[in-house]
């Protein structure tokens, strides 16, 4: 994954609420941005209510258009968007705007160790 493979990896943890604040947007922004320099593994983990995120239906987030444009563009190395399990508003999303997959805390912190960078949103 990371240095194992001679490549950088970047892990972006987004926490923030993208109803009230523009961070969960610039986040996927970033990452995406990185990401399509095909230098760096870029993996995005989403939790709390950052999890809104992933909803087709963006009307009542900070900066929708970031999430409409940019989470696809994430997809393209064939990663899912990583969410934290069982996250209360997970149920909310409706219909997902992208693939996701669903990991522990302890998943999460084993992939931590793995990855070169961590962001915090």
């Amino acid at each position: 994954m990371s240095s194992d493979s001679g490549r950088k990896s970047l892990l972006v943890v987004l926490t923030s609420d993208p109803r009230t604040s523009h961070r969960p947007a610039e986040a996927i922004r970033i990452a995406a941005g990185v990401a399509a320099w095909r230098k760096v593994e870029v993996r995005v983990f989403l939790a709390g209510p950052a999890v809104l995120a992933l909803s087709a239906d963006v009307d009542d987030l900070v900066n929708e258009e970031s999430f409409t444009q940019y989470l696809p563009l994430l997809l393209e190395s064939g990663q899912p968007v990583l969410v934290e399990a069982n996250a209360p508003l997970l149920g909310k999303i409706g219909e997902p705007a992208v693939r996701f997959e669903a990991i522990s805390r302890s998943q999460l912190a084993k992939l931590t160790m793995q990855m070169n960078y961590v962001l915090r949103f």
